[in-house]
Order: structure tokens, then sequence, then C-alpha cells
């Protein structure tokens, strides 16, 4: 949407994107990052997909709840994040690598994060899950939404053309000074 002509709208898109995205971390750092008063507290995780297949013992009824959970959580950035970033046209496997970095390392700073939180200890299963969600928002929705937002930018590209009004061609580029040798 960046490359759009109407300025306005893509304030708008951004600004909300940014507010939801700041609304969504600020829910997420409440839920991670607060201390639980628990009688006793698990280890730490540090094998990748041990927690997962613990939670497949339980059942399948508890290992959806859990998995389900931690795929969520930050899912929701998936789609926020290209939202703030405010770019129409771009190439999907940008988009993707850089929500998908970008999600892997606020989840990663959560986990960090949650290493002084009494009640709360680090469990890469939850990184991998929490970067699986982002990457899954991210390709269920974005590029359809984004397939949209750019068939209406044509629609009133092609509308303004036909009805005699001048497209904006966007800024007239300038030439910096160059000083002349003595």
């Amino acid at each position: 949407m960046r490359q759009g002509s109407d300025g306005q709208a893509v304030i708008r898109f951004r600004a909300a994107g940014v507010s939801l995205l700041l609304a969504h971390l600020l829910l997420v750092g409440w839920l991670t990052l607060r201390p639980l008063d628990v009688p006793w507290m698990t280890a730490a995780n540090f094998s990748p997909f041990a927690g997962i297949r613990a939670d497949l013992t339980l059942g399948p009824a508890a290992a959806a709840r859990h998995i389900g959970k931690e795929l969520l959580l930050l899912a929701p950035l998936g789609v926020l994040l290209p939202m703030a970033g405010g770019r129409l046209f771009v190439s999907p496997w940008a988009s993707l690598a850089r929500t998908v970095a970008a999600g892997s390392l606020i989840s990663l700073a959560i986990e960090l994060g949650q290493t002084g939180v009494p009640g709360q200890v680090v469990d890469i299963d939850s990184l991998i899950l929490n970067t699986v969600g982002v990457a899954l928002a991210h390709v269920l929705f974005v590029p359809a939404f984004r397939a949209r937002l750019r068939r209406r930018e044509r629609q009133r590209i092609r509308f303004v053309h036909r009805a005699g009004h001048e497209v904006p061609q966007g800024a007239t580029p300038t030439i910096s000074r160059v000083g002349i040798a003595p």
C-alpha cells in the first residue's frame, strides 16, 4: 500500500497496524511475563520437540489445547507486522521471511524474559510453535489480503483515468547539486 497514490489511506492503514500490533504485544507481554504462584516448577526445556512429544502422550484433546495455545499466541503478528509495514507491492517470499524472522525474535525475547520471572520457565518448543504460528497466519491471510488491495487500487486508478483526472505519478525527481571544480 505504500506505493499507492492515496497518502491518507496509507497513513490510516499503517497507524491501525501499529496500534493493533502494540495492543497485541502488550497483551502477550502480560500473559507471558507475569509472575505465577505455583507450588512446583518444571525444568527448562532445551530439547526441541520434547515438550510436543510429551503433550501428545497426554491425549488428543490436551495436546491440541496446549499446541494450539502456543500456535495462536503470536499468530496475529503474521498479519499485523506486514500491516504495520504498509507495503502493497512486495515479494511474497521476502515478506514471509521478514515476518517470520521478526516473529521468532519476539518469541525469543519473550522466552529470555521469562528466565527472570518467578513461575515461568524457558521452553524451546514454545519458540518453535510461536514461530510456526506466525508463519501460518502470514501464509493464510496476507497474500490474499494484498491481492485484494492491489485489485482495488487498480480499479481506483482506472476509474480516475477514465474520469479524465490526472493520475498522480509520484514526486518529481531531484538532482543533487554538484559544485564546479576549480
